[in-house]
């Protein structure tokens, strides 16, 4: 097979080719490099511990002193991470610090997978600020930060991008952002692919393979991607969940997450339904179809995107209020009034209309064009006439079964009418067709011809998806071979009657058993059962048969089901009473069959002609057990001529296991399976029921059939003048330009439309986000500003020359509950790792001195260097995506803020590298409040870090001194010029406690003010 590659559902974004994953199969090097070789959390300092603590309670001046004195010293790692894997980036998002990210950002902490746990955590602000540091940072052809962190240790797999994450989320703002920027997807192959990435990726990692379809799916199913990317939500929604219900189909492992994905598509079409506000709107979203011309106020309403949804199996799109009310104007359209009328009156107007069916139809033959035949065009009237034409062909098919002409002869014949019949009933051979049988042959015709122009009209596939389709194929086929062996029977029959006259007379008890006519009488029992089982279809209509039909056609799948577990025993026991008494059945049937000739003694030997057939074969046998699950086998058929006491006990003994396997075990199952479908049809009875009365409305909505059987197989005026009509010569030019003008009318309507829905989708659901209740979370983001905010107020009191050494910094601290226990098992050294493996870890680091320790490390380094270890780095390497993942700034206002994020970072450097460490906490910068979310932070941290250089002891630079114009205050400068030009692009937002405020810190002797204490109990200085 080749590379298919496919966009699911049609979704109108860029989707890319899927980078290939790492090597990592169960027995490949990389695979095993990366078990053996996992890099836990090692413990931490106690300086790292005091900045991540921080960074979590969001003390900004301290963390700006330990990322200065980091830069300088080198003593304390600002990429630590605590024994869960979270760094100073990671605390700072789930906290949404703005402030604490851009401080860290800028001063160059590895971002690492931030962007991707700030987009999980739906932190809007802080996902532009690194979306614009990856594109300054990142280089082509190189992976991207999330992509260089351990697969061990990461927070997401592999084959999560931001783009694939947002989704997953369903942020419509994070995705919209990612979307402008030229964010691209991931294309999934089809489940079938066999192209060489596929095959080596399955064989490579078949668990990983199948997660990243997964993740990949469940990111195509976002409602708001779908609703921010395709031109037409509706149909892609339609075609992704056909597509997710044949992935839960083909993979069964992952079949739970396929179909809540299918829910979910499903769900996204039926909101996007809730949103449609008039019968215009609903018309022209139910009437669209490129290849059709637009749908006009009054015009035939074709439903083909109702159609296309039955298709799909969209039950509640289908069951939806808003189209059942419009289906059911459409189908009571002729009756106005129908529902209201009492149920006296209803039953009149249908008999009236049964009763005088052939007089519309005749009408309508000959005036197509009158007031009476435009009433049976419409859907009611022509459901009703179809009915009734029906109904009369079972009642002709009952006066054949009851052989009414000869009931009509003897009850109402004169005597000569009663000799002939008598004449006619002797001779059995040779027989034509009745009058009625000749009506039956007319009606199968017309069925024939209508179910030609359906399957002509909807296509075959279209055909065979309707399971009643099949009842009428199987009753016309049963009725054609009826027809094919009467007329070979015919056939053969004159031939001997004209050889012998007398064979006209032979009675039927003495036909032979597979005589052409006894095979036809068979099968035209059988076409009568599945012509009386179609009229259940018509239940459909009715709200209380309705929902019994469903769930009888659910029960005939159970029985199917339990059929082929029923065979297996029934043919397993057959076999072995079969093999046990096979004999002793051959010596009942020998005593049967003891006249001359070989003729069976049924007058003498009638119960051994019974017995031995019992068990006389393998078919025998399997329908003597069938039978016995209804009781019609006794005990006494084991009674057999010369059976011996132990071969009876043993036949007796397996009679009984199949008697308790299948009548105690299997029968109660099939009951609880036929319970169980009823249930869930009852569940839901509702929206089946509705589903299925469209189904059997739509095939009335349409113009064409308006004449039921047999009268469509005759020509009418109207065909006569079609056939006849003069044709108008074609302006193909005119038509051309019409066809254009009319297709750019369509879309145009159609799409208006479909914005609308969209906008009304978007805005309900931030409305709903809007309402929902404070949630614990919001309640920590609270105690967190708050924390920030004393720090602040501490820091502010102290640079104006207030006394604040009373203050406890650490006791009085508003922590929510998840800090507090975060905070306890950073500074007890808690690690997720086992202890056995930490302090492996420590002797490891240990043995460095010792020589033969030296040599083992370096002999396991070469045997990591051999070929199938470079093999397994050089699949590795395979894995950078050469396709953006993130995009790039495609507005000036977004490469104005890129560039003035790279000049901070350039210039944050410059300083650190150049200036002292502040002494104090009276050092450290204060932060005014902020406007603008990113652009005027950046601009007040530069101020900060330029009033840090000017005001350290160390600096030989002072505020007053003409040299003081630094880069850095240039560059403060001309962002203060650029800002009051150029208006920032995100929106304004009024200061919050904790971000306004989250400048504070603690004392400089403690590094943060925390008053954590050494071991010793001394305060660390």
């Amino acid at each position: 097979m080749g590379n298919e590659k496919k966009d699911p559902g049609g979704v109108g974004l860029q989707i890319e080719s899927p980078s290939p994953i790492p090597s990592l199969g169960a027995g490949s090097p990389a695979a095993f490099n990366m078990i053996t070789n996992i890099s836990l959390p090692v413990p931490l300092s106690l300086e790292e511990k005091k900045f991540l603590l921080a960074v979590e309670r969001g003390d900004l001046a301290s963390v700006k002193r330990v990322l200065q004195r980091a830069h300088r010293k080198r003593n304390v790692n600002v990429n630590c991470v605590d024994s869960l894997g979270r760094g100073a980036l990671t605390l700072a998002i789930e906290n949404e610090n703005l402030e604490m990210v851009e401080l860290l950002v800028v001063m160059n902490v590895d971002t690492k997978d931030a962007l991707l746990l700030a987009i999980n955590a739906e932190f809007v602000e802080a996902v532009e600020l690194l979306l614009e540091h990856e594109e300054i940072i990142h280089k082509d052809g190189e992976p991207y930060s999330w992509q260089r962190v351990d697969i061990n240790t990461a927070m997401f797999t592999p084959d999560v991008t931001p783009l694939m994450l947002a989704a997953h989320k369903n942020n419509y703002e994070i995705l919209k952002i990612l979307l402008d920027r030229g964010a691209t997807l991931p294309m999934p192959h089809d489940v079938k692919c066999g192209c060489e990435e596929c095959i080596r990726r399955s064989s490579e990692d078949s668990l990983r393979h199948s997660l990243a379809r997964v993740n990949e799916y469940r990111a195509l199913a976002s409602p708001s991607l779908i609703a921010l990317s395709s031109q037409d939500p509706l149909l892609t929604a339609f075609q992704l969940s056909w597509e997710l219900r044949n992935l839960a189909f083909a993979e069964q492992e992952c079949k739970s997450q396929y179909l809540e994905l299918r829910h979910q598509c499903q769900n996204f079409a039926v909101e996007l339904l809730d949103q449609s506000r008039s019968s215009q709107e609903l018309a022209i979203i139910l009437n669209y179809d490129p290849e059709s011309p637009p749908y006009m106020d009054g015009d035939h309403m074709k439903l083909t995107r109702l159609e296309l949804a039955i298709n799909y199996k969209q039950k509640k799109f289908v069951a939806h209020p808003n189209i059942q009310q419009l289906l059911a104007a459409m189908w009571y359209e002729g009756v106005p009034g129908f529902r209201r009328k009492s149920a006296i009156e209803k039953i009149f107007i249908i008999i009236k209309t049964a009763v005088l069916f052939p007089v519309y139809c005749m009408l309508y033959m000959i005036a197509p064009n009158c007031e009476t035949s435009k009433f049976m065009r419409k859907p009611f009237m022509k459901f009703l006439i179809h009915a009734s034409s029906y109904l009369f062909f079972l009642f002709l098919l009952i006066l054949v079964s009851q052989r009414a002409e000869v009931q009509v002869v003897l009850l109402f014949g004169t005597e000569a009418m009663k000799r002939a019949l008598q004449e006619e009933l002797a001779r059995q051979r040779g027989n034509g067709p009745t009058y009625l049988e000749c009506l039956v042959v007319i009606y199968v015709l017309g069925f024939i011809w209508e179910e030609t122009q359906e399957i002509y009209a909807e296509g075959i596939r279209s055909y065979l998806r309707n399971m009643w389709n099949f009842i009428d194929f199987s009753r016309n086929f049963l009725y054609c071979c009826v027809a094919l062996l009467r007329v070979i029977a015919y056939i053969q029959q004159t031939s001997q009657i004209s050889n012998d006259p007398s064979t006209a007379y032979i009675a039927r008890e003495h036909w032979d058993d597979f005589d052409p006519q006894l095979i036809a009488e068979g099968l035209f029992a059988a076409a009568n059962i599945f012509s009386a089982l179609k009229l259940v279809h018509l239940f459909s209509i009715n709200p209380h048969l309705g929902p019994l039909q469903i769930s009888l056609g659910r029960m005939v799948i159970d029985i199917v089901k339990f059929f082929f577990i029923y065979s297996l025993v029934l043919f397993a026991f057959a076999c072995g009473l079969n093999q046990l008494l096979w004999y002793f059945a051959d010596l009942e049937k020998s005593k049967c069959y003891s006249l001359k000739g070989g003729l069976p003694d049924w007058d003498n030997q009638g119960d051994a002609c019974m017995k031995w057939r019992r068990f006389g074969n393998l078919f025998e046998s399997s329908q003597s057990l069938f039978w016995a699950s209804f009781g019609m086998v006794g005990l006494e058929t084991f009674e057999l001529t010369g059976i011996k006491s132990y071969t009876r006990f043993w036949g007796l003994l397996m009679f009984g296991s199949y008697s308790v396997i299948n009548v105690i075990v299997l029968l109660n199952l099939l009951i609880a399976m036929m319970s169980n479908s009823y249930a869930m049809i009852d569940e839901h009875s509702d929206t089946e029921w509705k589903f299925a009365r469209t189904r059997l409305w739509m095939s009335y909505f349409e113009e064409s059939s308006t004449l039921p059987p047999p009268f469509n197989i005759f020509p009418t005026v109207k065909h006569l003048m079609r056939l006849f009509g003069q044709k108008k010569k074609r302006d193909l030019k005119r038509e051309s330009t019409i066809r254009r003008k009319e297709d750019k009318e369509r879309a145009e309507r159609y799409t208006n439309v479909m914005r609308a829905l969209v906008w009304r989708y978007v805005s309900a659901m931030h409305r709903r986000m809007e309402q929902d209740a404070v949630t614990e979370d919001d309640i920590n983001e609270v105690k967190t500003e708050i924390s920030a905010m004393r720090y602040e107020l501490l820091d502010i009191f102290e640079k104006n020359g207030m006394d604040v050494s009373a203050v406890d910094r650490k006791e009085k601290t508003v922590l929510a509950k998840r800090m507090k226990i975060w905070e306890r098992r950073l500074m007890k050294d808690f690690q997720v790792a086992p202890v056995e493996m930490a302090e492996q870890e420590e002797e490891e680091e240990q043995e460095d001195a010792n020589p033969l320790a030296r040599f083992r490390r370096v002999a396991k380094k070469v045997a990591n260097n051999t070929t199938s270890a470079k093999w397994g780095q050089v699949m590795t390497g395979v894995g950078v995506e050469m396709n953006t993942q993130i995009g790039r700034c495609r507005n000036r206002d977004s490469f104005k803020q890129q560039q003035q994020l790279q000049k901070a970072m350039v210039e944050a450097r410059r300083l650190v590298e150049r200036s002292p460490l502040p002494l104090s906490r009276s050092d450290s910068p204060h932060i005014e409040s902020y406007t603008d979310e990113t652009t005027n932070t950046l601009l007040h941290l530069l101020s900060q870090l330029a009033e840090d250089t000017e005001t350290s002891p160390g600096n030989t630079l002072r505020t007053n001194d003409p040299r003081a114009a630094t880069p850095l205050n240039l560059l403060t400068a001309q962002l203060t010029a650029a800002l009051s030009k150029t208006p920032s692009p995100r929106l304004s937002k009024s200061p919050r406690p904790g971000a306004t405020a989250a400048g504070g810190g603690g004392g400089g002797g403690d590094a943060g003010g925390f008053g954590l204490r050494s071991p010793l109990g001394a305060t660390p200085g």
